[in-house]
């Protein structure tokens, strides 16, 4: 069984909207022992201002050594694929490969779509041409792609120095959602409870988990002892049901001071 790896999920907005905040809780992250930070990308905030999560990550990625870093998640269907396959290999250079791709279809829950007349309707269909786009490019490959969503024209250049890991989230065991998990290096569940109960968490590790290959299992959730009521969350059942990575959630309607305390506190061990 693979060593859990800990990080912290938060928002770039909110307390959290003022990208030197972020920069300075991702170092204070490091010196305290998490293994990674991980942003929520939205273009509309939940509370205001809101920092763009790319911009910051590459600041993240300078400022760091050690962590592992990435948006969580980025929605193909409402990037330029790209333009997010630079982003993400920007990130992953500027890291010395320590970017994890995370990527989900995209809430409109404050209307990061709706808000500037982007259509909802074909985000599956868009979000895997986008990421077979971004994958064509980071080969290095000659691109000339004719899709229903994109046409790429590219010549030929350096592969990527670093491999740029994929997580899928996953609200939904659709067939097709299914499907396209089992081709990334890792599922981020987001559907129901979070965490979800540990025999749930099993039934879709394996559904999805590939054989003879690493594959990460991200669930967020608090665990931290230093919430004002520590929460009762069961690592350890969760990471014999195939959780590799725990991500603490730090929400923006938390104080920042709680927030910084969870986060100097270090990962919870149980």
């Amino acid at each position: 069984m693979s060593t859990l790896r800990h990080g912290l999920y938060l928002p770039p907005f909110g307390p959290f909207g003022d990208p030197a905040v972020l920069v300075e809780l991702a170092v204070r992250a490091e010196a305290a022992g998490w293994d990674g930070v991980f942003l929520w990308d939205h273009v509309v905030p939940g509370a205001p201002p809101i920092a763009d999560p790319w911009t910051t990550l590459g600041a993240i990625a300078q400022a760091t050594s050690t962590i592992l870093l990435g948006p969580m998640v980025t929605p193909p269907a409402r990037r330029r694929p790209w333009v997010l396959a630079r982003q993400a290999s920007t990130v992953s250079r500027l890291s010395r490969g320590r970017l994890i791709l995370g990527t989900g279809l995209g809430s409109d829950e404050t209307g990061d779509f709706s808000r500037f007349g982007e259509p909802l309707g074909p985000r599956s269909a868009k979000f895997d041409e986008a990421l077979a786009v971004a994958r064509a490019i980071w080969s290095g490959a000659e691109v000339h792609h004719r899709g229903e969503h994109f046409h790429v024209d590219l010549d030929a250049g350096a592969p990527e120095p670093h491999p740029i890991p994929v997580w899928t989230a996953m609200s939904t065991d659709h067939p097709r959602v299914l499907t396209r998990a089992t081709t990334g290096d890792g599922i981020f569940p987001l559907a129901g409870p979070h965490p979800p109960p540990p025999e749930e968490l099993a039934r879709l590790v394996t559904a999805v988990r590939p054989a003879g290959r690493p594959f990460d299992v991200a669930v967020a959730g608090n665990a931290s002892p230093a919430w004002d009521q520590p929460p009762t969350v069961d690592l350890v059942a969760l990471t014999e049901a195939g959780m590799t990575w725990w991500l603490e959630s730090l929400i923006h309607f938390d104080p920042l001071d709680l927030s910084l305390a969870v986060v100097d506190a270090g990962p919870p061990r149980r």
